[in-house]
């Protein structure tokens, strides 16, 4: 008789996002109505939401949200992080006692600033230099693991079922101008704290549903660019390849939808001359990032949100819009719950990214 979690439901996993364009803050009790009525498509094995917006007091230091499995990693972490950062403030993330949580490691949270001096020692830039702190500690002491590190953001996730996680962490306490979650049904990989989604590198984080058959050409594409990827879950390598095409080489999100979800060879022949050469580039020039197999995904960044089926969409989503907010979800009961008289609602195609931006910001995009 198999046991709990080891059952494979490949079109299991729930996703769902809200984010206000106008940079109002809401709570995030929204949130956790949503993903709880997609319950069925989780089993326990892990939840978790990202939230922007959340720490406005402190929104010019880095918030590095940290799992320890030992007081020695605690310890071992902090001194490390003592020598690079100006430790603002630092403390255990709230969180409440509960049944359907257990084995809870122990669950930090610092508020941090490169020092000037290590800073400039090191020749990179600030982000750069954070990101390279985070995957030092992730695989080279052992025990902690970073799992969020942007500016005036956070990721909150844990094994169990999202509904619990979100009341775990007490995530109706907090308001931000955008939240997203994820609801875990594992296929292929270990249900674990680090390994629940969402996904974060800086202030980049992904949710997603389904399977990366592409996973290992992947993974081995972008730790040739100094990633490494720890958290024994394919989702990770998205977080990524996001953070290398948006940071490092400076692509749109348009573009880089038409890079990890690339229409055929086919479709681009049939596209007018200034856009087939542009998808042309995009597919020669970063082919080891596309991202084959079934996805749908919700991107989270430092001013909007990117929504994105694969090609052939092979995994439900749904937008629905009304006045500033714009829901994402996979199943449209799970926006109705929250949102009942939706002036818009449609299933965007696949490839198609939406793309949602705050109000200040939108740059065209949308």
């Amino acid at each position: 008789m198999r046991k709990e979690g080891q059952v494979r439901i490949p079109s299991g996993c729930a996703i769902s996002g809200i984010v206000d364009k106008s940079g109002k803050r809401m709570s995030g009790e929204a949130i956790i109505k949503s993903i709880s009525v997609m319950h069925d498509r989780s089993n326990g094995l892990g939840g978790g939401f990202a939230a922007y917006g959340i720490y406005p007091e402190y929104k010019d230091y880095y918030a590095f949200h940290i799992f320890y499995e030992s007081a020695t990693a605690k310890k071992e972490c902090e001194e490390y992080l003592e020598r690079r950062f100006d430790i603002i403030n630092l403390s255990k993330i709230p969180t409440r006692k509960m049944k359907e949580i257990t084995d809870e490691p122990l669950i930090w949270r610092y508020f941090v600033t490169p020092l000037p001096t290590r800073l400039a020692d090191s020749q990179l830039d600030e982000r750069e230099f954070v990101a390279r702190r985070m995957f030092r500690i992730n695989t080279s002491i052992d025990g902690a693991y970073v799992f969020s590190c942007g500016k005036n953001m956070g990721v909150f996730k844990a094994v169990g079922f999202p509904e619990d996680v979100g009341r775990f962490y007490r995530l109706e306490d907090y308001e931000g101008w955008c939240f997203t979650a994820h609801g875990r049904y594992p296929t292929n990989t270990p249900g674990w704290w680090g390994g629940a989604h969402p996904f974060a590198l800086l202030d980049y984080s992904v949710v997603h549903n389904g399977e990366i058959s592409s996973y290992d050409a992947n993974r081995r594409a972008i730790e040739m660019y100094g990633y490494k990827c720890t958290l024994k879950t394919d989702t990770e390598v998205i977080a990524y390849t996001i953070d290398y095409l948006h940071r490092k080489k400076g692509l749109s999100y348009k573009e880089i939808a038409s890079v990890i979800a690339a229409p055929f060879w086919k479709t681009i022949e049939r596209m007018p001359p200034e856009e087939r050469e542009t998808h042309e580039y995009l597919r020669v020039m970063f082919a080891a990032q596309l991202i084959t197999g079934p996805f749908s995904i919700i991107v989270g960044f430092e001013n909007g949100v990117m929504a994105l089926n694969d090609r052939l969409k092979l995994r439900s989503m749904v937008v629905g819009e009304k006045g500033d907010k714009v829901y994402i979800s996979s199943e449209e009961a799970a926006i109705r719950i929250i949102e009942p008289s939706l002036e818009k609602v449609w299933a965007p195609k696949g490839g198609q990214p939406v793309i949602v931006r705050l109000n200040s910001q939108n740059g065209g995009e949308r």
